[in-house]
């Protein structure tokens, strides 16, 4: 009786031992489970933290593109409005330059007009003046030529009763 109940209690323990190893084996499976998920959920981590960063750091460059880009449309719009500044200046210049060209012109023409017609008025007086000469030599030629027949009709008349007396 006493060898079975020992046999029994070796039979027992050695059970026991195999449960508490299985147990402790089952212990050890669960917590490696556990620490490969950790392992997994800590490289999903950080696969998404590196995705995010790179999606950061694209989004990023897309705007700097983006305001490179605003920057060298508004510096191109500028030198735009710069040019057509100019060219209006230019254009205005040219059409004051015109502008004053025709001025000069009419300027220039009046003037000449004046002169013409000052040298016109001083043409007309001097023939003016020389047909008053021509009329007044002409008057004076008369009158001298009627003062000689004058003379010579008192010369004929007195050589004629002069003659008449001496005769």
């Amino acid at each position: 009786m006493s060898t079975w109940i020992r046999e029994k209690e070796v039979e027992d323990k050695k059970k026991e031992k195999e449960k508490e190893e299985e147990k402790e084996e089952k212990k050890e499976k669960e917590e490696q489970k556990v620490k490969e998920e950790e392992k997994e959920k800590e490289r999903e981590e950080k696969k998404e933290k590196e995705e995010q960063k790179e999606k950061e750091e694209q989004k990023v460059k897309e705007e700097e593109k983006e305001k490179d880009e605003q920057k060298v449309k508004e510096e191109e719009k500028e030198e735009q409005k710069v040019k057509e500044e100019e060219k209006e200046k230019e254009e205005k210049k040219e059409k004051e330059e015109e502008k004053e060209k025709e001025e000069q012109k009419v300027k220039e023409e009046e003037k000449e007009k004046e002169e013409q017609k000052v040298k016109e008025e001083e043409k007309e007086k001097e023939e003016k003046k020389e047909k008053e000469e021509e009329k007044e030599k002409e008057e004076q030629k008369v009158k001298e030529e009627e003062k000689e027949k004058e003379e010579q009709k008192v010369k004929e008349k007195g050589e004629g009763e002069g003659g008449g007396e001496g005769e």
